[in-house]
């Protein structure tokens, strides 16, 4: 029998790795800026076109590479970050597998310049899908530019699997968000399609926030900072009074990394608990030192999640690093009503020392009652009259018994009862969640939050698409902070979102403002409804113009519709029956769920095995 295991070509196995590594365009954004990072660069340059499937270009002013690390950066395995298997348990570098840049030259047109200091000329290679198509000297500036272009060109079929420009676009600027807000001592500049989206100077961790979310974010941070022996906490979390419905701009970063955790998530948001409105989130932007040889970081292939080796340990620091910060800073309520904070003690004084100790100095013949008389005290003492007196008033407060109302009986609780459980004669409302209608063949069991938003949905979808909106003016407008990419969402639905019935003063770069809004809302959800639409945007971004306006219409009914909980009328039940059987779907809600069940008097008396 012949031998049938054979060694992959190289080419073959560079796609294979760039399967794992390169997944989207932002995936050669990360390598690329955090190669750029590990080279020493002060100033970076990201240049995007097309959401990257075009082209993505870093530019550096990193150490800059010689002829012979230039080439064999494109290599399997080469890297300058490691030498032996234990260099991965003390790692403070970025990149450090040597699969990158193999995996990214194997699977697009690859330019790569770069000059060291000393040298006078530098060095220029072209790849194209792993085979170095030229390579000459170049009067290149120091530092480092790639230029990825034509990704995934000779793998069509994951091209094909790209999401739309919008998409991808808003993962590159995810990823650098990321890597810009780790490295504030770096200057980050990003432009797509030749309009600049980021510039932003070196300076601290607050200027570097509110940089990339805003000049509104300034006002809504809480400093944290803490150190122990373990780990060593700095950065921000929002006052509570700014939690959003989304759980956008949580930024966890450990040795300057950005990482994912759910479990240290938890921590932070147990810290606001009672805080917080049911469903919102605490935004916050912390960064973690902890020492290399605890974490282990090789893990997950994109490197965003690490394994702690204590991790209830920092669970506990960070839950009261969080709840101490809140609590300096009186965002936390406190129960002492009249407490002057000229008294609080600075935090800075838990190490400092007692100079001396107070001394107290009591008088030993004091006698507070050595001044008081017999006659005095026999005052205190109540007469005969004054208890008789007293024994009677006490008596009347026990009189008028006999004329209170008998206990109701078992059958007029059971009429209250009903009388309160809000009946009509065809409708029924269940625990404020369901809506019973009796129909000619038994009954219909409705769920009203889901019925309300197919109603609002197809009224919606008609006002955009079929008749202009009605729209109320306000009396004052209303100006919402968001940050550059929410405002770019914006001004893509800004449109569709008129022909609902907001009207729009203005939208700037980071906040919007709004002077008319639909009928059918009221002034305080505006803020609720658009922060559900961009989230609602951001996770299903539509490919057609017409699925964009249905994403607006499913988005706007789920924030208007009735919420369980919520009591009806008589009449609004009624209403909600009749309405939702107008509807052109009255079967499912606008997210596929099943709306109301039908009992027939057949099942019905099946259940009581009955026949009549």
């Amino acid at each position: 029998m012949t031998d049938i295991i054979q060694l992959l070509p190289d080419h073959v196995a560079n796609q294979i790795a760039a399967g794992e590594v390169v997944q989207r365009p932002a995936s050669v954004v990360k390598e690329l800026l955090e190669n750029a990072i590990d080279a020493g660069a002060t100033n970076i340059k990201l240049i995007v076109k097309d959401a990257g499937k075009t082209l993505i270009q870093v530019i550096d002013n990193g150490k800059g590479m010689s002829v012979t690390d230039a080439r064999m950066c494109f290599e399997r395995h080469a890297t300058s970050k490691i030498k032996e298997a234990q260099d991965l348990f003390n790692l403070n570098t970025k990149g450090f597998r040597g699969e990158a840049m193999a995996s990214i030259a194997a699977i697009a047109h690859v330019e790569l310049k770069t000059r060291q200091e000393i040298d006078e000329l530098g060095t220029c290679i072209k790849i194209e899908g792993s085979k170095i198509s030229a390579q000459e000297p170049d009067a290149t500036a120091k530092g480092t530019s790639i230029a990825v272009k034509n990704l995934f060109y000779n793998i069509p079929a994951r091209r094909n699997f790209l999401k739309s420009d919008t998409i991808e676009t808003r993962h590159i600027v995810n990823e650098f968000q990321r890597v810009a807000l780790a490295h504030n001592d770096i200057t980050f500049s990003m432009s797509h399609n030749n309009t600049e989206v980021y510039n932003l100077k070196e300076g601290n961790l607050k200027q570097r926030i509110v940089g990339v979310f805003g000049g509104k974010t300034n006002e809504k941070l809480v400093p944290i900072s803490e150190e122990t022996d373990v780990i060593t906490i700095d950065g921000f979390v929002t006052k509570p009074e700014f939690a959003k419905k989304k759980r956008g701009e949580q930024f966890f970063f450990v040795n300057d990394r950005f990482i994912k955790s759910s479990y240290l998530h938890h921590a932070v948001s147990s810290a606001f608990d009672g805080l917080l409105g049911n469903g919102y989130h605490p935004s916050y932007f912390l960064y973690l030192k902890v020492p290399p040889e605890s974490i282990d970081i090789n893990i997950h292939p994109t490197k965003t999640e690490i394994k702690f080796d204590n991790e209830k340990v920092l669970y506990a620091i960070i839950r009261a690093s969080v709840k101490h910060s809140l609590g300096q800073y009186n965002v936390s309520p406190v129960l002492d009503f009249n407490r002057d904070a000229s008294m609080d003690t600075p935090y800075a004084f838990n190490t400092k020392e007692f100079s001396e100790t107070p001394k107290i100095t009591v008088d030993p013949n004091f006698n507070p009652f050595e001044n008081e008389t017999k006659q005095q005290k026999s005052s205190y003492a109540p007469s005969s009259y004054q208890r008789a007196s007293n024994t009677t008033q006490w008596e009347s407060l026990y009189t008028g018994f006999d004329d209170l109302p008998t206990e109701p009986s078992q059958t007029e609780l059971q009429l209250e009862a009903e009388t309160d459980q809000n009946t009509s004669g065809k409708t029924f409302q269940i625990h404020k969640k369901y809506v019973l209608s009796t129909i000619k063949s038994g009954v219909v069991l409705i769920h009203q939050n889901l019925a309300h938003q197919r109603i609002l949905y197809e009224a919606f979808l008609e006002n955009i698409t079929v008749k202009e909106a009605a729209s109320q003016q306000l009396l004052f407008p209303v100006e919402l902070s968001f940050n550059k990419e929410e405002v770019e969402v914006l001004k893509e639905l800004k449109e569709d979102l008129e022909n609902t019935g907001f009207l729009f003063d203005k939208i700037d770069d980071d906040a919007i403002v709004i002077k008319g809004i639909p009928t059918s809302i009221s002034e305080s959800q505006i803020a609720i409804i658009l922060e559900q639409l961009l989230d609602d945007v951001k996770q299903e971004i539509p490919e057609t113009s017409f699925s964009q306006l249905d994403i607006i219409s499913k988005s706007l009914s789920k924030s208007l519709a009735i919420k369980t909980g919520s009591k009806l009328s008589e009449k609004e039940q009624d209403n909600l029956v009749n309405s939702l059987f107008s509807c052109k779907e009255p079967t499912t809600s606008p997210y596929g769920k099943k709306i109301f069940e039908t009992l027939t008097l057949g099942e019905l008396d099946k259940l009581f095995g009955t026949k009549n």
